[in-house]
């Protein structure tokens, strides 16, 4: 009895046993499905849409901060994601992976984005002498390229190159002025542009004068002052600074713009340029003028007469065109001489490191027999490298590139404007007093020269 009871019972349970577990659920695998397991961008900031299908909830990451995606997340069903990419500015293939992930499920979508389209050419500068001429340029592209030249007197021999390397003609016509010119080619892959210079010199023989052209170099640039009658300088050429009594170096002068009253401070007569300096009623007024064109690199020349007198300060020199600090953007003295001392001519950089406030300037100084009575040519060579001064074709200055690339000790890799200023007293041109029995005073200029490699 006992045993069937128990035989009873196990029966009941097993037959239980089996009638309920229909009723137990099964465990629900994760599944995520995407419409692609992968996406491919062009260079440009762009975004694309990605459909993500799954049974259950989901999280996603991105390993690259220039990816991004959202939503960061979704519930079971269909969910449309839209993946994002910064612009690449590299020349570099980028590669980032999403990963959508519930628990120890996951799913990886791979992004794919190409390098930014480069072009380069072997100059990004070319210097042209003033006849017609045709010369190579080497060009290496990523991708099928467009080009354009913005002058007509500079044209190219094809205007569309393809993938890889090639070799184009860059030809000029013939420059019948007496100035410089300059064109800009553009070279185009969609949205990117890369650009060079086409810089072409001036015919020195149509100023009836005979130039001297420095070896290896172009005359770019000149004024000979040979105007047929008398006038003030060119406004084409040159541009006037202007600044009150005390005005830089603590001189003495006012800087005008050519003329105060109907007294001309800045003339052209008989083949120079005589820039003066004159007290009217009890105010001493001068010139300080520029070149309205900018350079980097050459050798830059003048012929020039100084004035006379104890107070004088004639100077030749250069700033930067995107000058913004004194000494940091650097300064180029061609030339500089100071009535107190005559006839004893320097030539100077400034700069961070180099600058006369710490008294660490870089100069040279020359006796030049007659500096204030004869005119004598007056140079500097900059380069890449130095930069050298010359006093009729003598070099005796030199200061020569660290080659740290360090701004403060060489911040000379920029565009300078050429400077002609007479100073009165001042910092240094009055350091031994004035004599105001010089005025008035004549800094003579026959001649103001570039020339370019």
């Amino acid at each position: 009895m006992k045993i069937s009871n128990w035989l009873y019972c196990f029966t009941l349970l097993l037959v239980i046993s089996c009638s309920s577990g229909n009723d137990i659920p099964a465990t629900t695998k994760t599944n995520i499905t995407l419409s692609s397991d992968s996406l491919t961008y062009d260079y440009s900031d762009s975004g694309q849409n990605v459909v993500v299908t799954a049974n259950d909830e989901w999280g996603a990451s991105s390993n690259q901060s220039w990816c991004t995606f959202s939503p960061s997340g979704s519930v079971s069903g269909t969910t449309t994601l839209n993946v994002h990419v910064t612009k690449n500015e590299t020349q570099d293939k980028r590669i980032a992976f999403l990963t959508l992930k519930r628990n120890s499920y996951s799913k990886i979508l791979k992004i794919t984005q190409k390098p930014s389209p480069n072009i380069s050419v072997d100059v990004s500068n070319m210097i042209f002498g003033y006849k017609t001429t045709t010369k190579p340029l080497n060009i290496t592209a990523t991708e099928s390229w467009t080009a354009n030249s913005d002058q007509s007197w500079c044209k190219l021999s094809t205007l569309t190159g393809i993938t890889g390397n090639s070799t184009i003609n860059i030809a000029v016509d013939e420059n019948s002025g007496s100035s410089s010119r300059t064109a800009t080619i553009t070279f185009k892959i969609g949205e990117y542009n890369q650009t060079m210079t086409v810089q072409q010199g001036c015919n020195e023989g149509t100023t009836n004068v005979n130039i001297t052209v420095p070896s290896g170099y172009t005359l770019m640039w000149h004024d000979e002052f040979n105007t047929p009658k008398s006038t003030m300088p060119s406004t084409t050429d040159w541009w006037y600074e202007t600044g009150a009594s005390g005005w830089g170096n603590n001189e003495l002068e006012n800087y005008v713009t050519g003329k105060i009253g109907t007294d001309t401070l800045a003339y052209v007569s008989d083949g120079s340029l005589k820039i003066y300096g004159r007290k009217i009623n009890s105010t001493v007024y001068s010139i300080r003028m520029n070149t309205n064109t900018s350079w980097t690199y050459g050798y830059f020349e003048a012929r020039l007469k100084l004035p006379k007198g104890k107070g004088t300060w004639p100077a030749f020199w250069m700033l930067p065109k995107n000058f913004k600090s004194w000494p940091a953007d650097g300064e180029i003295d061609i030339m500089e001489e100071i009535g107190a001392e005559p006839n004893l001519v320097s030539a100077t950089i400034h700069c961070a490191s180099y600058n006369s406030t710490i008294n660490t300037q870089k100069t040279s100084r020359k006796a030049v027999a007659n500096a204030e009575s004869e005119f004598h040519v007056y140079a500097v060579e900059w380069t890449a490298d130095f930069i050298k001064g010359y006093i009729d074709g003598v070099n005796y200055f030199t200061f020569n590139n660290d080659g740290a690339g360090n701004k403060n000790t060489w911040p000379f890799n920029a565009p300078f404007y050429l400077k002609l200023n007479l100073a009165w007293g001042g910092n240094w041109g009055g350091y031994l007093g004035i004599d105001e029995s010089a005025l008035p005073l004549t800094y003579e200029i026959d001649y103001v020269r570039v020339f370019q490699k």
